[in-house]
Protein backbone atom coordinates (compact mmCIF):
# COMPACT_ATOMS: atom_id res chain seq x y z
CA UNK A 1 0.00 0.00 0.00
CA UNK A 2 2.52 2.67 0.87
CA UNK A 3 4.48 1.32 -2.19
CA UNK A 4 1.90 2.45 -4.48
CA UNK A 5 1.25 5.55 -2.86
CA UNK A 6 4.76 6.66 -2.70
CA UNK A 7 5.53 5.30 -6.11
CA UNK A 8 2.53 4.78 -8.31
CA UNK A 9 1.66 8.50 -9.25
CA UNK A 10 5.58 9.16 -10.25
CA UNK A 11 5.30 6.03 -12.95
CA UNK A 12 2.01 7.71 -13.83
CA UNK A 13 3.81 10.89 -14.43
CA UNK A 14 6.77 9.21 -16.23
CA UNK A 15 4.56 7.50 -18.10
CA UNK A 16 1.91 10.03 -19.47
CA UNK A 17 3.61 13.65 -19.79
CA UNK A 18 0.87 15.09 -21.56
CA UNK A 19 -1.58 14.57 -18.99
CA UNK A 20 1.36 15.77 -16.22
CA UNK A 21 1.34 19.23 -18.31
CA UNK A 22 -2.38 19.39 -18.46
CA UNK A 23 -2.53 18.85 -14.58
CA UNK A 24 0.00 21.69 -14.17
CA UNK A 25 -1.65 23.95 -16.40
CA UNK A 26 -4.48 23.63 -14.85
CA UNK A 27 -3.03 23.65 -11.24
CA UNK A 28 -1.18 26.72 -12.40
CA UNK A 29 -4.06 28.77 -13.55
CA UNK A 30 -5.75 28.04 -10.36
CA UNK A 31 -2.88 28.79 -8.64
CA UNK A 32 -2.87 32.06 -10.13
CA UNK A 33 -6.52 33.13 -9.34
CA UNK A 34 -5.50 32.13 -5.54
CA UNK A 35 -2.60 34.68 -5.29
CA UNK A 36 -4.85 37.56 -6.80
CA UNK A 37 -7.37 36.64 -4.01
CA UNK A 38 -4.40 36.64 -1.65
CA UNK A 39 -3.14 39.79 -2.82
CA UNK A 40 -6.20 41.72 -1.63
CA UNK A 41 -5.67 40.77 2.12
CA UNK A 42 -1.92 41.72 1.77
CA UNK A 43 -3.02 45.02 0.51
CA UNK A 44 -5.35 45.33 3.07
CA UNK A 45 -3.25 44.14 5.81
CA UNK A 46 0.35 45.56 4.76
CA UNK A 47 -2.01 49.28 5.11
CA UNK A 48 -3.93 48.89 7.94
CA UNK A 49 -3.22 45.78 10.08
CA UNK A 50 -6.27 43.92 9.60
CA UNK A 51 -6.80 40.73 8.38
CA UNK A 52 -9.95 41.65 6.35
CA UNK A 53 -11.76 37.79 6.41
CA UNK A 54 -14.83 39.21 4.27
CA UNK A 55 -12.56 39.54 0.88
CA UNK A 56 -13.69 36.53 0.25
CA UNK A 57 -17.31 37.09 0.35
CA UNK A 58 -16.04 40.45 -1.59
CA UNK A 59 -15.60 38.65 -5.00
CA UNK A 60 -18.59 36.58 -4.66
CA UNK A 61 -20.51 39.82 -4.12
CA UNK A 62 -18.53 42.35 -6.65
CA UNK A 63 -19.38 39.10 -9.10
CA UNK A 64 -23.20 39.52 -8.22
CA UNK A 65 -22.94 42.77 -8.73
CA UNK A 66 -21.64 42.25 -12.23
CA UNK A 67 -23.39 39.50 -13.57
CA UNK A 68 -27.27 41.04 -11.72
CA UNK A 69 -26.84 44.25 -13.16
CA UNK A 70 -26.03 42.70 -16.85
CA UNK A 71 -29.21 40.76 -16.29
CA UNK A 72 -31.54 43.70 -15.02
CA UNK A 73 -30.07 45.43 -17.87
CA UNK A 74 -30.94 42.80 -20.06
CA UNK A 75 -34.81 43.08 -19.01
CA UNK A 76 -34.90 46.54 -19.66
CA UNK A 77 -33.81 46.03 -23.17
CA UNK A 78 -30.63 46.71 -23.09
CA UNK A 79 -27.83 43.83 -24.14
CA UNK A 80 -24.76 43.54 -25.68
CA UNK A 81 -21.31 45.44 -25.07
CA UNK A 82 -22.68 48.59 -24.27
CA UNK A 83 -24.81 46.43 -21.11
CA UNK A 84 -21.40 45.10 -20.25
CA UNK A 85 -19.63 48.26 -19.61
CA UNK A 86 -22.61 49.37 -17.83
CA UNK A 87 -22.52 46.61 -15.85
CA UNK A 88 -18.98 46.54 -14.89
CA UNK A 89 -18.73 50.47 -14.49
CA UNK A 90 -21.78 49.75 -11.43
CA UNK A 91 -19.75 47.11 -10.12
CA UNK A 92 -17.14 49.04 -9.70
CA UNK A 93 -18.97 51.88 -8.27
CA UNK A 94 -20.17 49.47 -5.35
CA UNK A 95 -16.97 48.37 -4.75
CA UNK A 96 -15.79 52.06 -4.32
CA UNK A 97 -18.73 52.54 -1.94
CA UNK A 98 -18.28 49.85 -0.18
CA UNK A 99 -14.81 50.81 0.76
CA UNK A 100 -15.97 54.29 1.61
CA UNK A 101 -18.20 53.14 4.32
CA UNK A 102 -16.37 49.95 5.61
CA UNK A 103 -13.92 53.25 6.35
CA UNK A 104 -16.32 55.29 7.86
CA UNK A 105 -18.75 52.90 9.79
CA UNK A 106 -15.70 50.18 10.80
CA UNK A 107 -12.45 51.20 10.69
CA UNK A 108 -12.66 54.71 11.54
CA UNK A 109 -14.62 54.26 14.99
CA UNK A 110 -12.37 51.05 15.69
CA UNK A 111 -8.79 52.79 15.38
CA UNK A 112 -6.20 51.84 18.13
CA UNK A 113 -8.21 48.91 19.11
CA UNK A 114 -7.20 45.34 19.72
CA UNK A 115 -6.33 43.38 16.36
CA UNK A 116 -9.29 40.75 17.60
CA UNK A 117 -11.76 43.17 17.43
CA UNK A 118 -11.00 44.21 13.69
CA UNK A 119 -10.96 41.05 12.71
CA UNK A 120 -15.19 40.42 14.35
CA UNK A 121 -15.59 43.32 12.41
CA UNK A 122 -14.31 42.19 9.72
CA UNK A 123 -16.78 39.10 9.84
CA UNK A 124 -19.50 41.65 10.84
CA UNK A 125 -18.78 42.77 7.40
CA UNK A 126 -18.77 39.05 5.48
CA UNK A 127 -22.24 38.27 7.05
CA UNK A 128 -23.47 41.58 6.30
CA UNK A 129 -22.62 41.17 2.60
CA UNK A 130 -23.85 37.46 2.47
CA UNK A 131 -27.19 38.87 3.70
CA UNK A 132 -27.62 41.94 1.94
CA UNK A 133 -26.67 40.15 -1.23
CA UNK A 134 -29.13 36.85 -0.38
CA UNK A 135 -31.52 39.83 -0.16
CA UNK A 136 -30.89 41.93 -3.59
CA UNK A 137 -29.72 38.88 -6.01
CA UNK A 138 -31.18 36.10 -4.34
CA UNK A 139 -29.82 32.87 -3.43
CA UNK A 140 -29.90 31.00 -6.53
CA UNK A 141 -26.26 30.27 -8.83
CA UNK A 142 -26.19 33.00 -11.81
CA UNK A 143 -24.35 31.96 -14.90
CA UNK A 144 -21.69 34.61 -15.82
CA UNK A 145 -20.96 34.04 -19.95
CA UNK A 146 -17.74 34.74 -21.47
CA UNK A 147 -19.20 36.38 -24.33
CA UNK A 148 -20.74 38.68 -21.77
CA UNK A 149 -17.58 40.07 -20.57
CA UNK A 150 -15.43 40.02 -24.16
CA UNK A 151 -13.89 36.79 -23.04
CA UNK A 152 -12.76 33.86 -25.02
CA UNK A 153 -14.32 30.41 -25.47
CA UNK A 154 -13.25 27.48 -27.13
CA UNK A 155 -9.54 25.24 -26.62
CA UNK A 156 -6.68 25.58 -28.43
CA UNK A 157 -4.68 22.31 -28.54
CA UNK A 158 -1.10 21.01 -28.37
CA UNK A 159 0.63 17.91 -29.49
CA UNK A 160 3.45 16.14 -27.43
CA UNK A 161 4.54 12.66 -26.40
CA UNK A 162 2.26 10.82 -25.72
CA UNK A 163 -0.53 12.98 -27.00
CA UNK A 164 -2.46 15.99 -26.47
CA UNK A 165 -2.76 18.73 -24.19
CA UNK A 166 -5.70 20.90 -24.28
CA UNK A 167 -5.91 24.88 -22.62
CA UNK A 168 -8.81 26.32 -22.42
CA UNK A 169 -8.70 29.79 -23.84
CA UNK A 170 -10.94 31.15 -21.22
CA UNK A 171 -7.60 29.86 -18.61
CA UNK A 172 -5.05 31.25 -20.46
CA UNK A 173 -7.54 34.86 -20.73
CA UNK A 174 -7.58 34.41 -16.73
CA UNK A 175 -4.37 33.52 -16.28
CA UNK A 176 -2.62 36.43 -18.65
CA UNK A 177 -5.37 39.24 -17.18
CA UNK A 178 -4.40 37.81 -13.50
CA UNK A 179 -0.91 38.53 -13.95
CA UNK A 180 -1.08 41.96 -15.52
CA UNK A 181 -3.02 43.04 -12.44
CA UNK A 182 -0.59 41.66 -10.04
CA UNK A 183 2.51 43.39 -11.87
CA UNK A 184 0.60 46.59 -12.50
CA UNK A 185 -0.39 46.54 -8.65
CA UNK A 186 3.09 45.66 -7.68
CA UNK A 187 4.31 48.58 -9.87
CA UNK A 188 1.63 50.76 -8.72
CA UNK A 189 2.51 50.39 -5.08
CA UNK A 190 6.30 50.48 -5.53
CA UNK A 191 6.33 53.71 -7.71
CA UNK A 192 3.59 56.25 -7.35
CA UNK A 193 2.80 58.45 -4.78
CA UNK A 194 -0.02 56.57 -3.36
CA UNK A 195 2.07 53.26 -3.30
CA UNK A 196 4.66 55.27 -1.02
CA UNK A 197 1.78 56.24 1.21
CA UNK A 198 0.92 53.34 1.19
CA UNK A 199 4.38 51.76 2.22
CA UNK A 200 5.01 54.40 4.63
CA UNK A 201 1.31 53.76 6.91
CA UNK A 202 2.48 49.66 6.40
CA UNK A 203 5.87 50.96 8.06
CA UNK A 204 4.55 52.94 11.13
CA UNK A 205 0.74 54.50 11.56
CA UNK A 206 2.10 57.16 13.32
CA UNK A 207 5.05 58.22 11.55
CA UNK A 208 2.73 58.88 8.64
CA UNK A 209 0.48 61.19 10.35
CA UNK A 210 3.50 62.93 11.11
CA UNK A 211 4.48 63.52 7.90
CA UNK A 212 1.31 64.64 6.60
CA UNK A 213 -0.61 60.99 5.01
CA UNK A 214 -4.11 60.44 5.73
CA UNK A 215 -4.96 57.55 6.74
CA UNK A 216 -8.52 57.49 6.22
CA UNK A 217 -7.63 58.34 2.46
CA UNK A 218 -5.39 55.55 2.30
CA UNK A 219 -7.43 52.87 3.63
CA UNK A 220 -10.05 53.94 1.22
CA UNK A 221 -7.80 53.41 -1.68
CA UNK A 222 -6.69 50.33 -0.27
CA UNK A 223 -10.02 48.90 0.66
CA UNK A 224 -11.32 50.01 -3.43
CA UNK A 225 -8.11 48.50 -4.76
CA UNK A 226 -8.82 45.30 -2.76
CA UNK A 227 -12.30 45.41 -3.91
CA UNK A 228 -11.13 45.52 -7.69
CA UNK A 229 -9.03 42.79 -7.25
CA UNK A 230 -12.30 40.90 -5.79
CA UNK A 231 -14.00 41.79 -8.78
CA UNK A 232 -11.70 40.38 -11.51
CA UNK A 233 -10.86 37.36 -9.38
CA UNK A 234 -14.67 36.94 -9.17
CA UNK A 235 -15.28 37.80 -13.12
CA UNK A 236 -12.29 34.98 -13.91
CA UNK A 237 -13.60 31.99 -10.91
CA UNK A 238 -17.42 33.49 -12.72
CA UNK A 239 -16.64 32.64 -16.20
CA UNK A 240 -15.12 29.56 -15.25
CA UNK A 241 -18.19 28.50 -13.66
CA UNK A 242 -22.06 29.66 -12.16
CA UNK A 243 -21.35 32.70 -9.45
CA UNK A 244 -22.93 31.90 -6.20
CA UNK A 245 -22.17 31.74 -2.79
CA UNK A 246 -20.55 28.80 -2.85
CA UNK A 247 -17.47 30.45 -4.64
CA UNK A 248 -16.27 32.21 -1.15
CA UNK A 249 -15.11 28.79 -0.23
CA UNK A 250 -13.12 28.70 -3.07
CA UNK A 251 -12.03 32.58 -2.53
CA UNK A 252 -11.39 31.01 1.45
CA UNK A 253 -8.23 29.32 0.00
CA UNK A 254 -6.27 32.16 0.03
CA UNK A 255 -5.80 31.93 3.61
CA UNK A 256 -3.24 28.66 3.15
CA UNK A 257 -1.55 31.00 0.35
CA UNK A 258 -1.04 33.41 2.68
CA UNK A 259 0.51 30.93 5.32
CA UNK A 260 2.76 29.71 2.44
CA UNK A 261 3.37 33.23 1.37
CA UNK A 262 3.61 35.13 4.42
CA UNK A 263 1.09 37.70 5.41
CA UNK A 264 2.73 41.20 4.08
CA UNK A 265 4.59 39.74 1.28
CA UNK A 266 3.58 40.01 -2.96
CA UNK A 267 5.78 37.72 -3.68
CA UNK A 268 4.83 35.58 -1.62
CA UNK A 269 0.98 36.07 -2.32
CA UNK A 270 2.41 34.74 -5.95
CA UNK A 271 4.46 31.86 -4.51
CA UNK A 272 2.13 30.93 -2.03
CA UNK A 273 -0.77 30.69 -4.60
CA UNK A 274 1.28 28.73 -7.32
CA UNK A 275 2.56 26.03 -4.89
CA UNK A 276 -1.16 25.34 -3.30
CA UNK A 277 -2.83 25.63 -7.36
CA UNK A 278 -0.44 23.09 -8.33
CA UNK A 279 -0.01 21.26 -5.63
CA UNK A 280 -3.85 20.19 -4.85
CA UNK A 281 -4.31 19.09 -8.60
CA UNK A 282 -1.72 17.13 -8.75
CA UNK A 283 -2.55 15.39 -5.10
CA UNK A 284 -5.97 15.26 -6.58
CA UNK A 285 -5.37 13.86 -9.83
CA UNK A 286 -1.93 11.58 -8.68
CA UNK A 287 -2.53 10.10 -5.40
CA UNK A 288 -6.81 10.62 -4.99
CA UNK A 289 -7.42 7.62 -6.93
CA UNK A 290 -5.18 6.15 -3.91
CA UNK A 291 -6.23 7.71 -0.65
CA UNK A 292 -9.67 8.43 -1.19
CA UNK A 293 -11.37 11.54 -3.39
CA UNK A 294 -11.57 14.84 -2.43
CA UNK A 295 -7.69 15.64 -1.72
CA UNK A 296 -8.53 19.01 -3.14
CA UNK A 297 -10.47 20.28 -0.69
CA UNK A 298 -8.36 20.05 2.01
CA UNK A 299 -4.79 19.33 0.76
CA UNK A 300 -4.06 23.08 0.65
CA UNK A 301 -4.73 23.47 4.57
CA UNK A 302 -2.37 20.63 5.45
CA UNK A 303 0.55 22.36 3.24
CA UNK A 304 -0.13 25.32 5.17
CA UNK A 305 -0.29 23.54 8.74
CA UNK A 306 3.24 22.22 7.65
CA UNK A 307 3.73 25.44 7.53
CA UNK A 308 2.99 27.02 10.15
CA UNK A 309 5.04 23.92 12.31
CA UNK A 310 8.35 24.73 10.64
CA UNK A 311 8.17 28.54 9.37
CA UNK A 312 4.84 30.18 10.98
CA UNK A 313 5.83 33.40 8.96
CA UNK A 314 6.12 31.82 5.32
CA UNK A 315 8.27 31.41 2.81
CA UNK A 316 8.49 35.50 2.51
CA UNK A 317 7.71 36.98 5.91
CA UNK A 318 9.79 38.43 8.19
CA UNK A 319 10.76 36.61 11.42
CA UNK A 320 9.05 38.29 14.46
CA UNK A 321 11.33 38.37 17.13
CA UNK A 322 10.27 39.56 21.01
CA UNK A 323 12.90 41.05 23.24
CA UNK A 324 12.33 40.88 26.57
Amino acid sequence: MLYSIFIDPFVQMAGAPDLLVQTIWEGTVSGVLYALIALGFVLIYKASGVFNYAQGIMVVFSALTLVGTYQKLGGLGFSGPGAAFLALAFALLVMFILAVTVERVVLRPLVNQPDIILLMATFGVTYFLIGFGEYVFGGEPKQMIAEQLFLPKGATEFQMAGGFVQLQNIDVAAAVIAVIMIIGLSAFFQYTRIGRALRAVADSHKAALSVGISLNQIWIVVWFTAGIVALVTGIMWGARSNVSFALEVVALKALPVLILGGLTSIPGAIVGGLIIGIGEKLGEFYWGPLVGSGIESWLAYVIALAFLLFRPQGLFGDKIIERI
